[in-house]
Formats: structure tokens, C-alpha cells, sequence
């Protein structure tokens, strides 16, 4: 008899704890590209700037969920 144990799927986030803020320096959970570069922000500067920087993003990449994961 053969078992199969499922695993759950490893969840590989674009973002680490190295990454940080470009306003204030605390860890980034947001990447916008803007003009070919890329702009970093924690999540409360993302979302204080989102609505103008969505307008010119060219990509915009979102990891704030992961701070309700970590309660």
C-alpha cells in the first residue's frame, strides 16, 4: 500500500527582508516599475503613493498580504 502525503505548495515571494523601503528605509512588500527602474516601498508609502504611481507603472507587484500571514 503506497501512502501519498501532500505538501503544501512552497510559496516563493519576489521580496525579502533585504529589500527596503526607497522613502523610509522599512521592508519593502511593494515593487513598482516606473521609466525602467524599480521603486520599493513598505506597505504604508505604497499605498500613500499608489494611485499616482499606478497611473505611470509599467508593473506593479504587491506583497502586503504576507503581513496578515505573519499574525
Amino acid at each position: 500500500m503506497t501512502t501519498t502525503a501532500t505538501e503544501a505548495p512552497t510559496v516563493s515571494h519576489r521580496l525579502s527582508a533585504m529589500d527596503r523601503c526607497d522613502s523610509c528605509g522599512a521592508q519593502a512588500y511593494i515593487a513598482a516599475e516606473v521609466n525602467g527602474s524599480e521603486l520599493l516601498f513598505c506597505a504604508h508609502h505604497g499605498r500613500k503613493y499608489e494611485e499616482k504611481l499606478r497611473a505611470v507603472a509599467t508593473s506593479w507587484h504587491d506583497e502586503t498580504s504576507r503581513l496578515s500571514e505573519a499574525v
